[in-house]
């Protein structure tokens, strides 16, 4: 989870195939209905009026799909569609709708390396740059220390989401050329010392997979784990959506208000960090894998039992906060940590192993609870952590024997108080404002092109008597900048879907010529994965514009 609102990057992903239609297109509509009938008889009592608890989560955290599967003792005792694929649109989702399952992409990544790892062909514990010469952090020990199984298990000592505006909103990166800027990417902490979330480690992972296997990350998913999972309708890349596909279209809150449309996302030079789209039908088929300890239905493995505890084994510990609301207190855990590819907790006596995943207007959780033989996923088509987490913990409810809870008010207790909270941030700007301060220097004095050591450049021209910033790989990062205060301004992006507008604040030297020009984000919602305030962007002089950016 996100220190700010809940991140569409867990994030915070996709593939460089583009695969076959799947089979499961042609199936009748008779034949869905049957898959996603759920099975009243074999749910707990708490279960029963499932269908309109969650119609009673959409209404209250105003999402227009949700889709869960709910798997128990090696048996799919719930797959079912609740909603709208898509806002004003007739078509319902259905156990067969595709969504973007994001960060839970995680657990294929890490299942891959151990898988390869299983066939000798390279260890968890192998340095990176044993597969990866070329490969470099901006620390020589890390870089030279850095182990393959650290690449998924956040204890690099980068900070918080570093390096996600590489690929997030999508860039014209190549996954090479953003694993390559890591050298500039700076540290936060030392190495293997503190939890702090990033996706840029599942790239590198994603181009070890490649190497070490001979294959396209997505060609290795789709053969070695979709396949023999019997994952049929799954897919590693949005670029492999077909027109007529049964897939849910995500939704945002324009401005934090008003809910719209998302178009599907594609972030082919992250794969392993979250690309993946599947259907809870095909994810229920995944967490009886992975319940089973790594067995096929047929009883093969597709990983060993040893492999399992190892990506299940907790490499560095979470620290523990309280919950944001007296409500939520029951969801505080004992202990909390991440594995590999996978988040560790407890809930009332019971291991969880989980994970989250956040697209642009689309978030899931998928849980496990080992010793129950329990798994529920929990798909939706908007930006509401609320929702698949007010869901997730009635069935959790249901199956420990726990009296009913009311999450769906929990939950709703904990989304006013975050806004409460981002309203509060945005008076404290207000009255700290000096509304007399203009700018020390004329509009175009703040124009030109400024470059970071990591992302590269970032323009900003004179148009029209206004000053617009594009950032020069990222085609949805264009916005006016208004005057603030002083050297400040607030850049207000074109694109009102990624509520990230932020401040932009000028460093002058001396001479009154900018030095230095820094950014944070003006909400604490905003997504962490826009990661403004590590940009450190200098003028560029006619000799830098000569180098590469």
């Amino acid at each position: 989870m996100s220190p700010r609102r809940f991140s569409p990057r867990l994030a915070g992903c996709c593939a460089m195939l583009v695969l076959a239609a799947p089979v499961w297109a042609q199936a009748d509509a008779s034949a869905k209905a049957a898959v996603t009938a759920p099975t009243p008889s074999a749910l707990p009592a708490q279960l029963q009026d499932f269908s309109a608890y969650v119609d009673s989560v959409r209404k209250q955290f105003d999402v227009p799909g949700i889709a869960v599967a709910i798997v128990k003792d090696g048996q799919v005792v719930l797959e079912q569609g609740y909603g709208q694929r898509e806002l004003g649109k007739p078509d319902a989702v259905d156990a067969r709708t595709l969504f973007a399952i994001a960060s839970n992409t995680k657990a294929f990544t890490a299942a891959s390396l151990q898988m390869l790892a299983e066939e000798g062909k390279l260890k968890m514990d192998d340095r990176v740059i044993d597969h990866l010469p070329w490969f470099q952090m901006s620390d020589p020990y890390v870089t030279r220390e850095m182990r393959v199984r650290d690449l998924l298990a956040h204890r690099s000592g980068l900070g918080l989401g570093a390096g996600d505006l590489l690929y997030w909103p999508p860039t014209s990166y190549s996954t090479k050329e953003v694993v390559q800027r890591l050298r500039n990417v700076p540290l936060a902490t030392s190495f293997r010392s503190a939890y702090a979330y990033d996706n840029i480690l599942f790239a590198v992972a994603t181009l070890v997979i490649e190497q070490v296997s001979g294959q396209s990350y997505a060609d290795f998913v789709r053969e070695r784990i979709f396949k023999p999972v019997g994952m049929d309708e799954s897919l590693v890349d949005m670029t492999a959506l077909k027109p007529g596909m049964d897939v849910a279209m995500g939704h945002a809150k324009f401005n934090f208000t008003e809910l719209k449309p998302v178009p599907p996302m594609a972030w082919s030079n992250n794969s392993g960090a979250g690309g993946i789209y599947a259907s809870v039908h095909d994810l229920a088929r995944w967490m009886n894998v992975q319940l089973a300890g790594g067995k096929l239905p047929d009883g093969k493995p597709l990983f060993s039992e040893d492999s399992q505890k190892q990506m299940w084994s907790m490499l560095i510990p979470i620290k523990i906060s309280e919950p944001p609301v007296p409500e939520l207190k029951d969801t505080r855990p004992n202990f909390a940590g991440y594995g590999e590819g996978w988040s560790l907790s407890d809930y009332h006596g019971q291991r969880l192993v989980w994970h989250t995943g956040g697209w642009p207007g689309m978030v899931s959780r998928l849980t496990l609870v080992p010793e129950l033989k329990l798994g529920v996923v929990v798909l939706t088509n908007q930006e509401s952590g609320a929702a698949f987490n007010a869901v997730t913990y009635r069935v959790l409810d249901a199956y420990m024997g726990r009296d009913k809870k009311d999450w769906v008010a929990a939950y709703a207790a904990a989304v006013k108080k975050s806004e409460g909270n981002a309203d509060d941030s945005w008076q404290k700007h207000q009255a700290a404002r000096d509304k007399s301060g203009k700018p020390s220097l004329p509009l175009a004095s703040y124009a030109g092109t400024f470059r970071d050591p990591w992302y590269g450049d970032i323009a900003v021209s004179r148009q029209g008597g206004k000053l617009r910033l594009k950032f020069s790989k990222t085609s949805q990062l264009v916005g006016t900048m208004e005057p603030w205060q002083h050297d400040t301004f607030i850049v207000r992006w074109d694109d009102r879907s990624l509520n990230a507008d932020a401040f932009v604040t000028y460093a002058l030297d001396p001479d009154g010529k900018v030095r230095e020009v820094r950014m944070q984000p003006i909400s604490p919602m905003t997504d962490f994965s826009f990661d403004f305030q590590d940009l450190r962007l200098s003028p560029v002089t006619e000799a830098k514009a000569k180098g590469a950016p």
